[in-house]
């Protein structure tokens, strides 16, 4: 879909590292960057003619050929430009088509280039150059050099030190690893340009070919240590090495974009039918956004793991309350995804350092899959516990019973259990099996009964909306504990157990009853029990949809929404009364409750209305204010796969 803007365009995105972005209008009027800002250099030029023109990067005193518009698309990227002689096309396509997980991981972009010759036989070049910005975050030399395989010619450059997973943290980009880029044509060429450190590769089009293909790949090596084992990216199950994962993305090249773009339709297609152009938009612009901001691995039983990374958040890694807001995106395409986000919580859970009877926070900081680093007793802060940006925590998933690292009052102990009976629920429902949770239930049941103690009015703790501080008496953290409830019975009655289902049907049947009740504040329900003057966005209520399990009555959902609509600012929905900032993942969950289609609008249109006119230039930000529309945090974060909840409602028949 055509766009005038954006907050940050999505250029070419893989994972947490390989992740490029534009901040700016035009293509040529900024660098481009990692998606913390970081400057990791891509510049483009036209000749035409002999006359050289800038379309991407920092034109600095360049000419340029004028841009004349963008086209947004889940899996692409398209920028077009125009002058007197010719109309040049510059499209990026990250194929990451969630059916086909070695596509997902494999980590190539096409960079293809279409040029109409308005006049003549224009003699044409495009010129790319690739900085060192992409494989070095601290100084140090950089090799590469320039080859021919027998299908295509490729540079390749990277750090002469090689030390790979070298860091750990967050707002830090990859420091080990080769970038590539490819071409196929004889007419076209490539190399490592030493004195600039960069690669260059030089498209020649002359005055009669209108297209060129490149293909930039990024092989970091190894990806992520994962309780461990050094795991290498799953495109390697496929694929021996990069030059063969390159040579694929050309083989392939046809057959995958046409691919592409039938998701692209689709997805437009069904979101406009939900929400119109502002909800396409939203699609659109979180689709490649949610899925690299995840590595994907292999276990050692060669089961999919999707690690997430908390982008702009303290970089930890598998976080659950991270994963639950993201699902809807995965849920819709392939539950596999959600499975590869729960299985290394449970596999921690069974850690003897974690000693809690309530679900984990996370697995790690990324790339460190070994053990939670959310929460850490302050009195084991030395320097052991060292856990500054960019160094690497011990092992925790090696400690012993008894080693009380964690301290419980930074735990989300309703939070996570509701999480995880939840999500294995939803995923037990869509795949229409109870097999995932089968060797799950005996912790699924305790987190359940921890939901029972405590979750019909939580104590003072904290929530996935962290950021927002400790709060009692939570009223939408009690509807989570209810659908956590209420998703044991479930996987309890796809398990043929309908005693069990019964017993805790009933529980969640009659905790909700009193829900209703004791969150009552006249026209709405409140933030915390017994504040009739305070509300809350109360979207963990959307999971009764889901379930189809009619806890709650119609009339709480009609009155929420109503009540929303009429406490939105101009950006937004506020998360809660205590403050004008709000979370656009958590308003695009309230969206779904309501089937009214002028009631979603009135939710989605000021989220578009942000993306549009925020003048903070970062990618797709989840949590920002209202009023205002700058971002307060968080980057590029995998929870904007939340976006896709309505649209898993209506798949679902809800």
């Amino acid at each position: 879909m055509k766009v005038k803007r954006a907050a940050s365009i999505p250029l070419i995105l893989h994972d947490p590292y390989f992740s490029i972005w534009s901040g700016t209008d035009k293509l040529y009027d900024s660098d481009t960057v990692h998606w913390c800002g970081k400057r990791q250099k891509i510049r483009g030029y036209i000749t035409i003619d002999g006359e050289s023109f800038c379309f991407m990067g920092d034109k600095e005193f360049h000419q340029v050929i004028p841009q004349t518009g963008i086209e947004l698309t889940a899996t692409g990227t398209k920028y077009t430009f125009e002058n007197e002689k010719v109309i040049l096309t510059a499209a990026f396509t990250s194929p990451l088509l969630l059916e086909e997980p070695v596509l997902v991981s494999r980590p190539c972009t096409y960079v293809d280039f279409e040029v109409v010759r308005k006049a003549g036989e224009a003699d044409v070049t495009i010129d790319v150059q690739i900085s060192a910005d992409l494989v070095r975050f601290t100084p140090g030399a950089v090799v590469g050099g320039s080859y021919r395989t027998d299908d295509f010619s490729y540079a390749v450059m990277g750090k002469a030190e090689q030390k790979p997973l070298g860091h750990s943290g967050d707002n830090i980009t990859i420091d080990w690893g080769y970038v590539y880029l490819a071409v196929q044509d004889a007419f076209s060429q490539v190399c490592f340009d030493k004195a600039n450190e960069q690669l260059m590769a030089s498209v020649k089009l002359g005055t009669q070919m209108g297209c060129g293909t490149l293909v930039a790949a990024y092989d970091d090596l190894l990806s992520i240590n994962y309780f461990g084992d050094w795991k290498k990216a799953y495109w390697t199950e496929t694929y021996a090495t990069i030059l063969d994962a390159v040579g694929a993305s050309f083989a392939d090249k046809n057959s995958v974009q046409d691919k592409c773009r039938k998701l692209d339709a689709k997805i437009e297609e069904q979101a406009a039918a939900i929400g119109g152009e502002d909800y396409a938009l939203l699609c659109c612009l979180s689709y490649r956004h949610s899925i690299a901001a995840h590595k994907l691995i292999a276990d050692k039983d060669g089961n999919l793991v999707f690690l997430s990374k908390e982008n702009d958040s303290n970089g930890c890694l598998g976080t659950v309350d991270v994963t639950y807001p993201s699902v809807p995106l995965y849920m819709l395409y392939n539950t596999e995804y959600v499975k590869g986000m729960l299985r290394p919580v449970f596999t921690f859970a069974a850690c003897d350092v974690w000693e809690f009877d309530f679900a984990p926070h996370d697995v790690g900081r990324f790339p460190y899959a070994t053990g939670q680093v959310y929460g850490l007793a302050g009195e084991k802060s030395g320097s052991a516990f060292d856990g500054s940006n960019g160094t690497v925590f011990p092992f925790f998933y090696q400690y012993p019973a008894g080693s009380r690292i964690y301290d419980f009052k930074y735990q989300m102990p309703v939070e996570e259990c509701g999480n995880m009976l939840i999500l294995t629920a939803a995923v037990c429902k869509l795949d229409d099996s109870p097999d995932f949770a089968a060797p799950h239930m005996e912790v699924l049941k305790k987190w359940c009964e921890y939901l029972l103690t405590y979750g019909a009015d939580p104590g003072e703790q904290l929530c996935t909306d962290d950021f927002a501080g400790h709060l009692s008496h939570n009223v939408n953290l009690s509807a989570k504990a209810i659908m956590g409830i209420e998703a044991f019975a479930l996987l309890a009655r796809q398990m043929g157990q309908e005693e069990v289902y019964g017993e805790y049907h009933e529980k969640a049947v009659k905790m909700a009853g009193d829900w209703e009740k004791r969150a009552d504040a006249g026209d709405h329900t409140a933030l915390s029990f017994g504040d009739r003057d305070s509300w809350s966005l109360k979207y963990n209520l959307v999971w009764d949809k889901f379930f189809g399990s009619g806890l709650f009555r119609e009339e709480v959902y009609r009155k929420e929404i109503d009540y929303y609509i009429k406490k939105s600012n101009v950006y937004g929905v506020p998360l809660d009364s205590r403050k004008e900032y709000t979370k656009s993942d958590w308003i695009l969950w309230c969206a779904s409750m309501t089937d009214d289609r002028e009631k979603v609008d009135a939710l989605i249109a000021p989220i578009a209305a942000y993306v549009n006119e925020t003048p903070s230039r970062v990618p797709f930000s989840d949590w920002y204010e209202t009023v205002t529309g700058e971002y307060c945090h968080f980057i590029a974060r995998s929870v904007q796969g939340g976006i896709f909840m309505p649209m898993l409602i209506h798949k679902n028949g809800i």
